[in-house]
């Protein structure tokens, strides 16, 4: 096996003037328009190493931590494969990415898609568990030449004869380690095993425990095994912390923060350059001083606009991360992930940029709802946790606001030409007979813009009432044990599922959570005890779980076997009785004579 380790040290402020950039690594142009369109402007260690063997056709040992942009270290190459592959395409699948959890299938999928967006005939389909089958069977009869799925899932399509893997060329393992944890090391074997043997792999882990090294040996070729030595780490006086919110709720998020956030100037990073230019001008028409920087700005106008940020005349600067690159300017004290980086070291770089000089310095950073996972990979990265903010209220803000009107106020009386309008307001006063409080409050409508000087709040969402429709008759409910639980988290209706593992089969309560989460579409928060016994599991999930689920989750797999999901009866002497119907005893008769 061939090794290299990459040192991804991110502390240091520039990269190597020798590192490669994209185009350097042999892409083909319409993948790198769309690498650029996605706002990717240099690649991170992960992709320089890796996509060169991967497009010379070696299969590839990657570990690496999440968050250093694995995603398009295999993706770039595969999609390199399929633009120059001759003919029409292929229906069947050439490429199979298997994913611990569906929600990482998701968003290895939409990368794809983004990669993929010059490339006609490139079709990606994700499956998993909890989405209708409906929709992955149709769309695998589409013909889908990138399938993005989890184990269990990828299982039973095979088994229900709706994948033909006859055809895959590209196989790619994702956070392999992840997946055994949660039991489906038979399940990958099995989905190894079933491909054909000639074909690329990747395989991509953050450890590499002895059954990862196993699996490498005895299902890739002479791999190529690359390791990212991860340093990175953030300075010690840099307060980090995050925003829960949209995408669409950031506009409204980054206003509110700039209102009540004392800060003296700001960096804000967005991940494409057009959204620079369309961020700042946003800010400006805010009434904030505002400017973008990104590699499309002439080395005049940058200089122009980083001299404008020190010199005060700039206190906000929009900017991607190779525009920012090298920055050192002191009284930047705080930077704004507006969007988050795809990689830790990205993160890493932005927020380097305040507490200089031994100050300190703040870093916020909004985290959309499916960008936990970065999160994640950004705290084990820095080796720090971030501390969750709440968005400032309407009241907080409109707080500020007065303070803000009150400190102008008490700036302005120490005017050198105070003595001027003093006498011109008296002279107004004597001449229309008006309260110096009025003139006061008519002076500060012209400087404000009274119908909007106080934020409004937003009006509240109608809340969709659900009708109750009564439930049908289902015999399932006469077998539920009488009294359910309740869940701790949700208060929801909890009752007990009987699973067919247990000890004997070596599960552990996280692979069970995992394997049902993602066929059955749950969130963790969904489970309650887990009770594992020598030949079978209990497992207290949500009482009105719907049929298609359960039927679902009939047919899921941990360890290689098959669950078998029922309701728990209980013991003998608990099991609710079935009762027919009901026999008068039989009475003997004295009236009649014996026989």
């Amino acid at each position: 096996m061939n090794t290299s380790e990459v040192d991804s040290d991110s502390r240091s402020d520039e990269r190597d003037a020798a590192d490669p950039s994209f185009a350097d690594l042999g892409i083909d142009d319409r993948i790198l328009t769309a690498i650029a369109d996605v706002g990717y402007e240099s690649p991170s260690p992960i992709q320089a190493a890796t996509i060169p063997p991967l497009i010379a056709g070696a299969d590839v040992v990657g570990l690496a931590q999440t968050g250093t942009g694995k995603t398009a270290a295999f993706a770039i190459p595969i999609l390199m494969g399929l633009a120059n592959a001759e003919g029409r395409p292929s229906k069947s699948p050439r490429a199979l990415v298997l994913a611990p959890t569906r929600e990482l299938a998701i968003q290895v999928a939409e990368a794809f898609g983004k990669y993929s967006a010059h490339l006609p005939g490139v079709h990606v389909l994700p499956i998993y568990g909890g989405q209708n089958y409906a929709v992955q069977l149709s769309g695998l009869r589409r013909g889908a030449q990138v399938v993005v799925g989890t184990p269990g899932r990828v299982i039973d399509h095979l088994e229900r004869g709706t994948l033909d893997l006859s055809q895959l060329q590209y196989l790619v393992l994702d956070e392999a380690d992840e997946m055994l944890k949660m039991g489906f090391q038979e399940d990958v074997e099995r989905i190894l095993r079933d491909t054909p043997a000639e074909k690329q792999v990747a395989l991509f882990s953050a450890t590499m425990p002895s059954v990862i090294r196993k699996i490498s040996k005895q299902y890739l070729h002479d791999p190529v095994e690359i390791t990212v030595k991860a340093k990175t780490a953030t300075a010690s006086n840099i307060t980090q912390r995050w925003v829960h919110v949209s995408y669409q709720r950031k506009l409204d998020a980054l206003t509110r923060i700039l209102e009540v956030e004392s800060f003296e100037a700001m960096i804000i990073f967005v991940r494409t350059k057009q959204a620079t230019e369309e961020l700042a001008e946003k800010l400006r028409s805010r009434g904030y001083s505002a400017a973008a920087i990104n590699g499309d700005i002439a080395q005049n106008q940058r200089e122009r606009t980083i001299g404008q940020l020190k010199s005060g005349a700039v206190d906000i600067l929009v900017a991607t991360d190779v525009a920012a690159r090298g920055l050192d300017v002191d009284r930047i004290s705080h930077v704004l992930n507006y969007d988050i980086p795809h990689d830790t070291e990205s993160y890493v770089h932005r927020i380097g940029r305040t507490g200089r000089a031994g100050r300190t310095g703040e870093a916020l950073l909004f985290v959309a709802p499916r960008e936990r996972r970065l999160l994640d990979a950004i705290e084990r990265a820095t080796r720090q946790p971030l501390t969750e903010m709440q968005l400032p209220s309407v009241d907080d803000v409109n707080a500020q606001r007065v303070v803000k009107f009150h400190d102008a106020i008490t700036e302005n009386l120490s005017a050198d030409n105070l003595a001027l309008f003093r006498k011109l307001i008296e002279d107004y006063e004597a001449e229309h007979n008006i309260p110096l409080v009025d003139i006061a409050a008519a002076l500060a409508v012209g400087s404000n813009d009274g119908d909007n000087f106080f934020m409004e709040p937003e009006p509240e969402p109608e809340k969709q009432r659900r009708e109750r429709v009564p439930r049908k008759f289902d015999e399932r409910e006469e077998r539920r044990p009488a009294g359910p639980s309740k869940n701790r988290a949700t208060g929801a209706d909890m009752v007990t599922y009987r699973i067919a593992v247990g000890k004997r089969h070596r599960v552990v309560p996280g692979a069970i959570v995992g394997a049902i989460a993602n066929e059955g579409g749950l969130r963790r928060s969904d489970f309650g005890h887990i009770s594992i016994r020598p030949d079978h599991s209990l497992v207290e999930l949500p009482a009105d779980l719907p049929p298609e689920t359960l039927e679902a989750l009939r047919r899921t797999r941990i360890s290689g076997v098959l669950i078998q999901l029922q309701l728990d009866q209980g013991p003998p002497g608990q099991r609710p009785l079935t009762r027919g119907p009901r026999r008068e005893p039989k009475r003997f008769d004295r009236r009649k004579p014996r026989a």
